[in-house]
């Protein structure tokens, strides 16, 4: 019991004394000990990139987790399976959600159904597209985030608590300088030999008597002051050797980042791929918006436009009744001189003829011409 008191009568006049010389350097009645230039420029080095770091993380988690109620919700369970020593199980993304979503709706219209077997081919690219975001979160967070949290919570901490180390071994340091200097004034005046016709005979031996416990006092300050100054010294290096570390962190996050490019782009070029696939197999689907011919398909006679593989698009008339006006969605660049070139947003007039792909329509602008592709198309009644 003694000695715990001792201990923080100790530590709480440690805390005062630090207390005193912070306040006076404040108000400048006290010097203070300035670390070299490039010790500076190391510390100033190492907050930039604790703030960057920090901030490049906290953005990286937002841009993989957008929605900051599932990101909280997400962060909570994780951390709950990694106290109990468990692996978090693998969730769904909004995107396989989204699939199977369709996919279950497109069971309710009838797979056979022109919507519903879209929402099939939809539903199966969404799930596909969600499975590549799980990938890439996964490889995101092993090979990005997670060097980043690690050096936030691990090396940064370190060199903060060495950091606020040195600077208590600095104001010891200069506690003792301030001390030193006082004694050595205090014993040069007490050295200063009184007048002896003013002064009696036993004011010499006080003088000498506070001359000795001055000297004394000086002497203890010096010892006081090479233990700090050795402390100081050996705790700089410590922190200084941290400090450099910062180069080799700077290193292992250049190649983090690399290999965070190289999982988005990874995932970009997945999701490109499947829209791609996804677009061809729509084409091949019913379209509900294709025209139906208004007259019975007829078998194609001698001399007929369709007699040949290749449409005579010169020989096609309009028919009578049947004839829509279409919108144009896209642009379109014709492969061959039986195709209508298009432009996004112009009207033109399309229509069917016997026997042709329910994957194209006949489309007039002005004299001219043409097949077009449906779904380039928006059917105006």
């Amino acid at each position: 019991m003694d000695f715990n008191v001792k201990k923080i009568a100790s530590g709480a006049g440690v805390f005062f004394t630090r207390a005193v010389q912070f306040t006076e350097e404040k108000l400048g009645q006290a010097e203070k000990t300035e670390l070299d230039a490039h010790f500076e420029n190391l510390m100033i080095r190492a907050d930039c990139t604790k703030l960057w770091t920090e901030k490049i993380y906290r953005q990286t988690e937002v841009l993989l987790q957008p929605n900051p109620i599932d990101h909280t919700g997400a962060r909570i369970e994780e951390f709950l399976y990694e106290k109990l020593d468990r692996k978090a199980p693998s969730r769904n993304t909004n995107a396989e959600l989204l699939g199977h979503y369709m996919q279950d709706a497109a069971k309710e219209f009838g797979p056979g159904t022109p919507y519903g077997s879209t929402l099939m081919e939809v539903g199966e690219c969404e799930r596909r597209l969600g499975a590549a975001e799980r990938d890439f979160l996964q490889t995101s967070a092993i090979s990005f985030l997670t060097p980043l949290r690690n050096f936030l919570e691990g090396d940064w901490r370190t060199i903060s608590k060495e950091r606020r180390l040195l600077e208590n071994l600095r104001l010891d340091l200069d506690s003792c300088k301030t001390r030193l200097k006082k004694a050595k004034a205090a014993e040069a005046r007490s050295a200063t030999a009184p007048d002896f016709q003013e002064t009696r005979p036993r004011n010499y031996v006080l003088s000498a008597s506070a001359s000795a416990l001055w000297s004394e006092e000086v002497e203890k300050a010096e010892h006081e002051l090479r233990v700090a100054q050795t402390e100081f010294d050996r705790q700089a290096e410590v922190t200084r050797l941290l400090l450099e570390g910062i180069s080799s962190t700077h290193v292992n996050h250049l190649r983090c980042l690399h290999e965070f490019v190289e999982a988005q782009a990874a995932y970009y070029k997945q999701c490109d791929f499947h829209m791609k696939e996804l677009q061809k197999e729509l084409s091949r689907l019913p379209n509900a918006f294709a025209l139906s011919s208004t007259h019975p398909a007829a078998p194609a006679s001698e001399g007929s436009p369709l007699e040949t593989d290749t449409l005579k698009i010169e020989e096609v008339q309009a028919p009578a009744t049947g004839t829509r006006k279409a919108k144009v969605l896209y642009d379109y660049d014709a492969a061959d001189s039986s195709e209508l070139s298009l432009l996004a947003d112009e009207l033109i007039t399309v229509y069917t003829v016997p026997g042709m792909d329910s994957d194209w329509l006949i489309g007039e602008r002005g004299n001219q011409k043409g097949k077009v592709p449906v779904t380039y198309l928006e059917l105006l009644s």
